[in-house]
Parts: structure tokens; C-alpha cells; sequence
């Protein structure tokens, strides 16, 4: 990946960021397809006509609730989503922050719980 500022203006920037699925102009509109997908009939056709050059989804979301193995199965989350553009992910961290149930726990046995249609998770070692 490539960064490069392109323009300073006091506390505002302008730049260009390269990846292999395409380039990124800054500043720029990201569209939030937290489960690769936007709430809505919004195509990823839409989103190209209207100049979303990235799209944002969430890991946690897709871990939970879509599932590593579908998107797996697809080729990946370009190829789940039918979105030839860059992706940008989360680490899905704060939703483990925000989950902690039990933290002195966490610190001892290093587990995260969480609860997503009633179904219990453990993380950790």
C-alpha cells in the first residue's frame, strides 16, 4: 500500500492511498456495509455511480453473524459482496471491549463472552 499527501491546508489534508483493488482519493465518502452489505436496495452499481470508492464493514459483524466459512466459500469478501473496489475492515476490538461481561475473568483466563441470538461465544485462550 501507498500513501501520499497530495495538499496541507492547516489541520486539513488531501491525499491518495494505493491498493491492489484500486486507489483512494481523500477526502472521501465510505459507505457502511456493516454485514458487507448497505441496509436498503442499494447495489454495489449504486454505490460505484455515486463515487464510493471504498466500502467499510465490520469484522465482528462478519465473523458473528455471516460467518467465516460463507464468505470463505464465495472467494472472499470482494467476491461476496459482487464489489471489485477496496475494502477497509476493523479490527472489531471494540466490540470485545464493549462485550466484557466478567473482566477480572478476561484478565485471568484471557476469554471474551458475548452473547448474539442467545448464543454464547468464548474468544481467547
Amino acid at each position: 500500500m501507498k500513501y501520499e499527501i497530495k495538499a496541507l491546508d492547516k489541520k486539513a489534508k488531501s491525499a491518495t492511498m494505493e491498493t491492489i483493488h484500486g486507489t483512494v482519493e481523500t477526502p472521501l465518502f465510505m459507505n457502511v456495509g456493516t454485514v458487507a452489505a448497505i441496509k436498503g436496495a442499494v447495489s454495489t452499481d449504486d454505490l460505484k455511480e455515486i463515487g464510493c470508492q471504498v466500502e467499510l464493514s465490520n469484522t465482528y459483524h462478519l465473523h458473528v453473524r455471516t460467518g467465516d466459512k460463507l464468505i470463505k466459500e464465495f472467494g472472499g469478501l470482494h467476491e461476496f459482496m459482487h464489489w471489485d473496489r477496496p475494502i477497509l475492515t476493523d479490527s472489531g476490538r471494540i466490540f470485545r471491549s464493549s462485550h466484557l461481561q466478567n473482566l477480572e475473568r478476561l484478565r485471568k483466563k484471557s476469554k471474551l463472552q458475548f452473547t448474539y441470538r442467545r448464543q454464547k461465544r468464548f474468544y481467547g485462550t
